[in-house]
């Protein structure tokens, strides 16, 4: 229904967005690697978005590409694999990061994504490995990449970022710790985290 915005950026509270869309507001959760290429606030933005309508919400997801769109809708294809799970799979990984992952078989590293069991690794690359390309180009948004946003709480927002993600607290914690102090932006910071811990 709603494939694409195109609006001012108002709020950027990973993995929250507020779009100005002529003058209506569109709240929008995206993937951590959209946010690692939004302009800074009040700025235009163009986001590919999949609108999901469930009983008691109706929810936008926004992605800077649409190769980033289409994994997500593939992911959501398969059993067990809901919005939630999905965006913190696109978040880890950048498409062609997963594919190779989903065409190695590699189970271990598909399990450490938050919410992801083994049982549900093997289930990606079996119902996945026969829908994605073994070789995908990524795709170039154009879009600028922001300038570190001053936050009196940059560490707080980078874990609350990782708890939206489907992390316990004591982990996104633990995993934020580590880069405290260094001056990092909250993506940045969100950005070395999800590296390390999938690595």
């Amino acid at each position: 229904m709603i494939g694409l915005l195109r609006g001012k950026l108002l709020i950027k509270q990973p993995p929250d967005l507020l779009l100005d869309v002529n003058g209506v507001g569109y709240e929008v959760q995206a993937s951590m690697t959209t946010f690692y290429d939004l302009p800074e606030l009040h700025q235009e933005v163009t986001l590919y978005t999949h609108f999901v309508v469930r009983e008691d919400a109706q929810l936008l997801y926004g992605f800077s590409s649409q190769t980033e769109r289409e994994l997500f809708r593939h992911l959501l294809k398969v059993n067990g694999v809901g919005p939630k799970m999905a965006l913190a799979i696109v978040s880890g990984m950048s498409p062609v990061e997963f594919n190779q992952v989903i065409h190695a078989a590699d189970i271990a590293r598909l399990s450490r994504i938050p919410g992801v069991g083994k049982k549900t690794a093997e289930r990606l690359v079996i119902e996945l490995r026969d829908r994605l390309p073994k070789a995908e180009a990524s795709s170039s948004t154009g879009i600028a990449v922001s300038a570190p946003v001053p936050s009196v709480s940059v560490s707080d927002e980078a874990v609350n970022a990782l708890l939206a993600l489907g992390y316990k607290p004591a982990q996104a914690s633990q995993m934020i710790a580590a880069y405290e102090n260094q001056g990092l932006s909250v993506e940045d910071m969100i950005r070395q985290a999800l590296r390390a811990s999938l690595n």
